[in-house]
């Protein structure tokens, strides 16, 4: 039973099943994600929804409260009417008094005066000399005439008039009742605490009241208030208000107001939280991964260290078995050619004893000649390959092109490039090597004719264990990538590479 046959293609298959978990766990991931999101939006629109039936609600009551202050106001401007009237009425009734004709009319006359109980009036002639008062709050004896002080109080109103006889006139004078005026200051209080209110139960969310100016604020709730003051921060924030919600206009005593509300600061943290986990559970995911892949590539390359070491250690034994036969060789009449040919394949399996034992070792780095090792390397590989590759390197042999390399891992290297590209070729075709040097690199470029790699391909061509051949392990290239990255701190990687046409391989390498 061929042992090789039955394991290669499983372990050339754990790529391609390894990019179906790929796929099948991004889907799996993608679902969740799409879920979490579509869920956690759901909530998000049902409490919005909730939170703006509560602020309609509140809103509402807002509308109602405003009702009953316009209408209070309208009560008390139809009391400011009639007091008017009244008034008017007590100065027609003064100008009527000297010129009634019998008892009834001034006793009529006189009834109307006396039953104004609450209006404080003062007549007086026009020189400011007071004639007569009533519902007043001071000793007319004391103040014979209207002082400045008392003229301006008793002139929120425009003064009436009257005419007794012949151009003898007389000015009624009047301000507001004492009911009045003390209705009015509980309409002021109830405007005060109405924008109180307003803000104390708006329903948790930011709330800010201006004027008709849109700039001036009035009133403010869930907002700080060392912020209230800074008009930068306060247009901006109306701004904000206006973005999200149409703002509430409403008219008190006539004066139009803006309610300006906003999201409550909970439903605006649930609605980022599910983007922030997200962002929380890749990041752990991200470090698990990365501290997985750490831990897996650790574990791998003491795989790779001791399977080398192993090797190394089995083939010594057999190799110093073979060292003894070929000086028995030469004692015994055998051609010296094949004598020659046997010690460079003693000499061969040497260096390979040698290249496996320094795997997972600190590669002793030595100034050399590239050009020259990837002469050698050829001159090996060429009396072993088809008479149909053709090879091609340049610079010409000679040029100096010095660089850090271990001589034994770096001819490795080129072994398995060289003969990767032989078998692309099935045995037939060209082989050509470039070396170039640069300000801080030498560039190695290997190119082949054969049938390409695919794109898709290309990112695991380095894996161990993948191969395209029916007969290989796929350890070549993945030891190749070792050696350069890990012991010459170099990288190699596929520079080009076209499907039926060929491939290169180019090697970087610190001057």
């Amino acid at each position: 039973m061929n042992f090789r046959k039955l394991i290669r293609p499983r372990v050339t298959n754990i790529y391609q099943q390894k990019k179906t978990w790929k796929r099948w766990l991004f889907l799996v991931a993608l679902l969740i994600v799409s879920f979490s999101l579509w869920y956690t939006n759901t909530l998000v629109r049902n409490i919005a929804r909730d939170e703006r039936n509560k602020i309609t609600t509140w809103a509402n009551a807002i509308q109602q409260r405003v009702n009953l202050v316009n209408y209070t106001n309208d009560f008390f401007d139809q009391i400011r009417v009639e007091e008017r009237k009244r008034v008017e009425l007590l100065a027609e009734t003064m100008v009527r008094i000297p010129r009634a004709d019998d008892e009834v009319a001034l006793g009529f006359y006189l009834k109307i005066i006396e039953s104004n109980k609450s209006i404080p009036v003062i007549l007086a002639d026009p020189d400011g000399n007071i004639t007569g008062v009533k519902n007043v709050d001071f000793d007319p004896d004391t103040v014979p005439v209207l002082t400045p002080a008392l003229r301006e109080e008793f002139s929120v109103y425009p003064p009436i008039q009257i005419d007794y006889y012949n151009g003898n006139l007389n000015y009624f004078y009047y301000k507001d009742s004492h009911l009045f005026s003390e209705l009015k200051v509980v309409l002021d209080d109830l405007v005060k605490s109405f924008f109180q209110e307003v803000v104390n139960n708006s329903a948790s969310v930011p709330v800010i009241i201006t004027d008709s100016t849109r700039t001036n604020i009035l009133a403010w709730g869930k907002i700080d208030s060392t912020q209230v003051k800074n008009p930068v921060f306060v247009r901006q924030t109306i701004q904000v208000m206006s973005a999200y919600n149409e703002p509430i206009e409403i008219v008190i005593a006539g004066s139009k107001h803006y309610i300006y509300y906003q999201d409550s600061f909970l439903l605006t943290q649930l609605r980022y939280f599910p983007y922030i986990q997200l962002a929380i559970i890749s990041l752990f995911l991200l470090i698990s991964y990365l501290l997985f892949s750490v831990a897996r590539r650790s574990e791998q390359n003491q795989v790779w260290v001791g399977l080398a070491k192993e090797t190394a250690h089995q083939l010594g034994t057999p190799l110093s078995s073979m060292m003894a036969w070929v000086e028995y060789l030469r004692t015994k009449d055998v051609g010296e050619d094949t004598i020659e040919e046997l010690q460079k394949d003693v000499d061969r399996l040497n260096t390979i004893t040698e290249r496996f034992s320094k795997i997972g070792s600190v590669a002793n780095l030595k100034t050399d000649n590239v050009v020259e090792v990837v002469y050698n390397s050829i001159d090996y590989l060429k009396k072993r390959t088809s008479n149909k590759v053709s090879y091609q390197i340049t610079p010409a042999r000679g040029t100096v092109i010095l660089t850090q390399l271990n001589y034994q891992l770096f001819d490795w290297v080129i072994e398995n490039l060289v003969k990767n590209a032989v078998d692309a070729m099935a045995g037939q075709g060209k082989i050509v090597i470039d070396i170039q040097e640069e300000d801080k690199f030498v560039l190695v470029d290997i190119s082949d004719t054969g049938k390409g790699i695919p794109r898709k391909m290309q990112r695991t061509i380095f894996n161990p264990g993948f191969t395209s051949k029916q007969r290989g392990w796929g350890l070549g290239l993945s030891l190749a990538q070792r050696i350069i990255t890990e012991n010459h701190d170099g990288k190699i990687f596929v520079k080009s590479s076209v499907p039926g046409k060929g491939t290169t391989f180019r090697i970087m390498l610190r001057k």
